[in-house]
């Protein structure tokens, strides 16, 4: 067990937490990493790009000119992909680019990311997070007090922090059921309610 200081908002030691070895502590898979953000940005991916083939665009089938005699290449139809406005080959069609690793990847990425924050000294864990009121500025505030650049901000569900930095660029909101590995490190500082802790701890504890 790793002993943590816990802050409240006005970065004010209040106390301690143990943080648990399985989860925090472990080994730092960078390769994990890799994988999983691939897989999210994969999944975020539309896919419906889409070109036509010659069976697809529009046009007539008759041969444009005669088979023999004018000294060009044969043509069938308007449409061959060799004509301005023909087909495409082997152009682009609308594709799911999702996958899922195994859950055993996804929870071991998870538990590395987290134990790089640790070890970095870029994870918080703040008593509450409960905010007096929805003000974007109250986060900005905060953000300033503490020196965060960019911070992921984890909770359990907390209305006022999520509408209150949602039109932040640097700072983001996650309930703690949609943290990730992507979004923890894309951001300089892990911000981390006790509560959401515990529950952390409780689903990714071997």
């Amino acid at each position: 067990m790793a002993t943590h200081t816990v802050y409240n908002l006005n970065k004010q030691a209040v106390g301690t937490i143990d943080l648990d070895d399985d989860v925090f502590g472990g080994e730092v898979k960078a390769h994990l990493f890799h994988e999983m953000v691939r897989a999210q940005l994969a999944n975020r991916r539309a896919g419906t790009h889409s070109t036509k083939g010659r069976a697809e665009v529009n046009g007539h089938n008759k041969k444009p000119f005669k088979q023999k005699g004018t000294g060009q290449a044969r043509q069938g139809d308007v449409k061959s992909p060799v004509w301005r406005g023909g087909g495409v080959v082997f152009g682009p069609k609308p594709r799911d680019y999702s996958y899922n690793p195994p859950k055993a990847v996804r929870r071991a990425a998870l538990r590395s990311a987290l134990a790089a924050r640790l070890k970095d000294g870029s994870l918080w864990v703040i008593d509450s997070l409960e905010l007096e009121r929805i003000k974007t500025k109250d986060v900005l505030q905060l953000t300033e007090r503490f020196g965060w650049k960019s911070a992921l901000f984890v909770d359990e569900r907390n209305e006022r922090l999520e509408k209150s930095s949602q039109n932040l660029v640097k700072h983001n909101y996650l309930a703690r059921e949609g943290l990730n590995v992507y979004d923890i490190l894309r951001h300089e500082h892990l911000v981390v309610s006790k509560a959401a802790v515990q529950n952390i701890t409780g689903a990714l504890s071997k």
